[in-house]
This record gives structure tokens, C-alpha cells and sequence, in this order.
């Protein structure tokens, strides 16, 4: 006569599992973070040795000086770097995350990434638009400062929605930011830092964590 064992571990481990994938958005894939810092790079690369010319004039000498107007070449072809690298990461991370949920037989659009969304999205735009508004003020040297701080108070915001490196990554760019603000001729080190080699870092941790 047979019995059929009974294990109290797994079976809570599965209910534990099932929780957890309806309550957070597992669908994240690290190659979108591998891929938004690779892009990061290349737009920080770009606006280092084209558009300020190898670097050889701090940015905060003409577009900060007295006077000047916010309006300028320069800072014009960075905010269309900056416009680039951002739509292209946004991409990069719908398709990977797309692909990952495909793979997994998951629904991309979820309750669990609206709330995700929701939360990430009011410190992002609140932190856009607070860059324009120092942009349009001259007070271009605290926009790298800013921009770090808001970008990582949503990804706090929102790690609780999804994978806990998120909410470290998140920790990281407000650190980034704020030594950005104390250090402002270096505002581009440290952006290239906190957007494209800690997306590097912690997308590839995701990855070896959670889809190898």
C-alpha cells in the first residue's frame, strides 16, 4: 500500500513562488540593464568627443557662464544625446523584458507592472522636469546631480515591485548623485558612472541571478 508523502517546505515554497510572481514584476530582464548601460556609454562617449570636444572645456564654462543663454549648440546636441540614450534604453528594455516574459510564458502587461510603472514613473518625471527647469535657468552644472538622484528614488520607489537589485541600484544612483553635486565640474563622470557602468553591474548580477 502506498502513501503519498507530504512535504511542508515545498508546498510553502510554491505558495511563497506563486505570491511573488503575482505581486511583482518578474518579467525584468538584466540584459536591459546591460543594454541601457552600453547605451549610456555610448551617448556619454559621443557627447565627450564630439560635442565637447574631447573634453578640453568644462561644460560648466559655457554653458553656466554669466549670461549665457540655455539655448546654445551645445547644449542643444546634448540634450538630443540625452534623448537618444533614453529612448533607446526604454526600447532595450521592452524588448528583453518582452523576450524573457515570452520565454517563461508570462504576461508582459500585468497589474504588476502597472504598479510598477506608476511608481517609477512620478520621481522620473518629476526629476525631468525639474532638469529642464535648472536648464532653462542656467544652473546646467546640477542637472547630472539631479537627474541621478530622481533616477534612483524611482528605482527605490519601484524596487519593491520587482527584483531587490533594483532597489540597491537605485541607492547606488542617488549615492552618484549626490557626490555629482558636491563634485559639479565632474557632472559627466559621474552620470557615466551611475547610468552606464552601474546599469552594466547590476544588469549582469540580474542575469547570472535570475535568468542563467
Amino acid at each position: 500500500m502506498k502513501t503519498n508523502s507530504v512535504n511542508p517546505t515545498e508546498d510553502l515554497q510554491a505558495i511563497r513562488e506563486i505570491m511573488e510572481r503575482s505581486s511583482k514584476f518578474l518579467s525584468l530582464s538584466g540584459l536591459s540593464g546591460i543594454f541601457a548601460g552600453v547605451c549610456a556609454l555610448i551617448g556619454a562617449a559621443v557627447a565627450w568627443f564630439v560635442v565637447l570636444e574631447s573634453g578640453s572645456v568644462h561644460y560648466d564654462e559655457y554653458l553656466c557662464s554669466v549670461g549665457a543663454s540655455p539655448f546654445n549648440q551645445v547644449s542643444i546636441s546634448l540634450g538630443i544625446v540625452a534623448m537618444i540614450v533614453l529612448v533607446a534604453a526604454i526600447l532595450g528594455a521592452f524588448y528583453f523584458s518582452y523576450r524573457k516574459a515570452q520565454k517563461s510564458n508570462q504576461r508582459l502587461w500585468t497589474s504588476s507592472t502597472r504598479r510598477l510603472l506608476g511608481h517609477l514613473l512620478i520621481p522620473l518625471v518629476s526629476g525631468g522636469i525639474f532638469a529642464i527647469i535648472l536648464a532653462f535657468r542656467n544652473n546646467v552644472e546640477l542637472v547630472a546631480s539631479v537627474t541621478l538622484i530622481f533616477y534612483g528614488l524611482a528605482l527605490v520607489n519601484a524596487g519593491k515591485f520587482t527584483f531587490g537589485e533594483v532597489h540597491y541600484l537605485g541607492l547606488t544612483e542617488i549615492l552618484l548623485g549626490i557626490l555629482a553635486g558636491i563634485f559639479v565640474g565632474q557632472g559627466l563622470l559621474f552620470w557615466i558612472g551611475g547610468f552606464g557602468a552601474m546599469h552594466i553591474v547590476y544588469g549582469t548580477v540580474m542575469y547570472y541571478r535570475h535568468e542563467r
